[in-house]
């Protein structure tokens, strides 16, 4: 799991592929309308899905009546694992905080 969490947050520490993201979570979209929507060039587009399709956040597939058309979609696999990572770190603080908590209002008490 270590290994798709660092290729996720690589591929999401770039402001243009968390835009993509942001696109895609509204719905499918092909490369140029991305490009378009961004005003990034096409072949920036497609270096920027080459990476987010590397970390296995997007997918793409062709619509059955032209192969040439490409259309893009998020994976949900990799948001799960980045989603259950975070919820592990939260956890983490969590415990860490009332641990600290319940020290400052032991020491208050015991002051009083």
């Amino acid at each position: 799991m270590q290994d798709s969490l660092d290729d996720t947050f690589a591929a999401l520490a770039d402001p243009t592929r968390r835009a993509v993201i942001a696109l895609l979570r509204e719905k499918p979209l092909r490369s140029s309308d991305m490009a378009a929507a961004l005003s990034t060039s096409r072949p920036a587009m497609s270096r920027h899905l080459g990476v987010l399709r590397r970390a296995g956040l997007v997918e793409e597939e062709s619509p059955d009546d032209d192969a040439r058309v490409r259309v893009y979609q998020l994976c949900r696999e990799p948001f799960s694992e980045l989603r259950t990572w975070l919820d592990e770190v939260e956890e983490f603080w969590t415990d860490q905080l009332a641990a600290f908590k319940a020290h400052a209002e032991g020491r208050a008490r015991r002051r009083r």
